[in-house]
């Protein structure tokens, strides 16, 4: 499975092509998607460029992406960012009137296992992110909802290209054995190393402007397509 993540906590200044609105969304996935994405992770953002869990900006989103990319699985975060506090967070999600299939809950924040639940009340899938760095990997190990969720986001901090692969393994290392399909990525000039070390491992994997705006060879990336195309060729060569 290769997740594209669209636009991250980004803001348009950081890439000219980082989509925000609806419709620059549904762009966005749809040629991701095209270029082999087969699973995507978005942001919703209000009116003012920042992330949000807003009912409507939510429903915006998904509504545009599902339009033009169908049948394609669509999460979402629920970053503590998003909103003042735990109950907040909680709220809005169970005031969501269109659903995503999934969503990620970072479990070294405060009220991962509140956040969680509310969101498998509702019938969406969880994404237990685990980051490198952090005492996550102890809380979600003493999770209720630790044998629940839909995947493990093993997210690897270490944003240098020659550390990241060596901290990448050493979070696998603290995650085994897994209660759920692991997905890997990096960010930066991590994220590539992570990305193939995913592959030779046989794990998921995830590109796009939320990770990383350069390709391989260090050139700025035009959108998130032709990351994904990269991304794609990486896997293929490493899976050989």
């Amino acid at each position: 499975m290769l997740q594209v993540c669209l636009n991250g906590a980004r803001s348009p200044r950081e890439h000219f092509h980082l989509p925000v609105r609806p419709e620059e969304l549904a762009k966005a996935a749809a040629d991701a998607v095209a270029a082999g994405a087969t699973d995507v992770h978005l942001h919703p953002k209000s009116a003012d460029g920042t992330d949000s869990l807003d009912p409507h900006a939510v429903a915006a989103a998904l509504r545009a992406v599902r339009a033009a990319a169908p049948g394609v699985p669509v999460g979402v975060t629920t970053g503590a960012w998003t909103a003042p506090d735990t109950a907040s967070r909680v709220r809005a999600i169970k005031a969501w009137t269109l659903l995503p299939d999934h969503a990620s809950v970072n479990w070294h924040e405060p009220g991962a296992d509140e956040v969680a639940g509310a969101l498998l009340e509702r019938g969406v899938g969880v994404e237990a992110g685990i980051f490198s760095g952090t005492d996550a990997d102890h809380h979600f190990r003493f999770s209720p909802h630790r044998g629940r969720v839909l995947r493990v986001l093993a997210e690897v901090t270490d944003r240098s290209a020659g550390g990241a692969a060596t901290t990448a393994e050493a979070l696998l290392a603290r995650l085994h054995p897994a209660s759920a399909p692991i997905l890997l990525h990096g960010e930066a000039a991590g994220a590539w190393p992570v990305l193939r070390l995913a592959a030779r491992r046989g794990f998921a994997a995830r590109i796009g402007l939320e990770d990383t705006l350069v390709l391989p060879d260090g050139q700025i990336a035009t959108d998130n397509a032709e990351l994904v195309a990269a991304a794609r060729a990486v896997v293929e060569a490493e899976s050989r």
